[in-house]
């Protein structure tokens, strides 16, 4: 069940870097580590931890995939342990990025703290996208995953310049969806398949969404979410049962 929600990954679309870029990255890789040599092991553990997924950022560009991965994962105990969601959550897109057997694992962990978590907006529709682009053309969770993009952009926005924006390309992403899903173009037509897949309604489509990141990781979650569930902000702009 769980190859059904396993398309195409992020690595099928990556671009060879040019010789000049390669470069840059080079210059840019040995600073970050002469950073992080300089750093004591005894300095803030968070810092180092942070200028560590820096360097594994760079290391997916460079298709250095399995090194930026066994250096990015421990990072996400860490991230989790100091209750740094967004920085867990750039892990998990790092580790997704790495295009390896567990990256679909990651990627359904980062959606799970983007969504529960009062996450950047911009990252967790980003998270949210990666779930779309895995997802075939005729299931729906690929819509569900556009709708909680589409929701989270709304609620989670810092001010309307974030929102409108946000808006405007969770839209697109919903659109997108619905004409693949169902060849839908017509505004008329998009609003009634919406409505139809109950894609309006976040007491929804927010479990059916939890239920596909069940389906993906299966007994693999490397977190006690009830655990995360009840340290979760008061009042936050969170949705804490995915």
């Amino acid at each position: 069940m769980t190859d059904n929600l396993i398309g195409m990954g992020l690595s099928d679309n990556i671009i060879e870097p040019d010789e000049n870029t390669v470069e840059q990255m080079q210059q840019e890789l040995a600073s970050l580590q002469k950073r992080l040599a300089e750093t004591s092991a005894a300095s803030d553990e968070l810092s180092r931890s942070r200028l560590q997924l820096d360097i594994a950022k760079l290391l997916v560009a460079m298709n250095r995939k399995k090194e930026a991965w066994d250096l990015v994962r421990p990072l996400f105990d860490v991230f989790l342990a100091a209750s740094c969601w967004q920085d867990a959550v750039e892990v998990c897109d790092v580790l997704y990025a790495a295009d390896l057997d567990d990256s679909i694992i990651a990627l359904a962990h980062g959606v799970w703290l983007a969504v529960t978590f009062p996450v950047d907006p911009a990252l967790s529709v980003n998270m949210l996208d990666h779930i779309i682009e895995e997802t075939p053309s005729d299931s729906d969770g690929a819509a569900v995953a556009a709708a909680t993009a589409h929701y989270l952009a709304d609620l989670r926005a810092i001010d309307d310049k974030q929102r409108e924006s946000l808006g405007f390309l969770t839209g697109n992403l919903l659109a997108g969806v619905a004409f693949r899903h169902s060849n839908l173009k017509e505004r008329e037509m998009i609003d009634m398949w919406v409505e139809r897949l109950q894609l309006n309604q976040p007491e929804k489509f927010l479990p059916r969404l939890g239920m596909m990141l069940e389906i993906i990781v299966g007994d693999d979650w490397w977190m006690d979410r009830d655990a995360l569930r009840n340290a979760l902000p008061e009042g936050a702009n969170s949705y804490s049962e995915a």
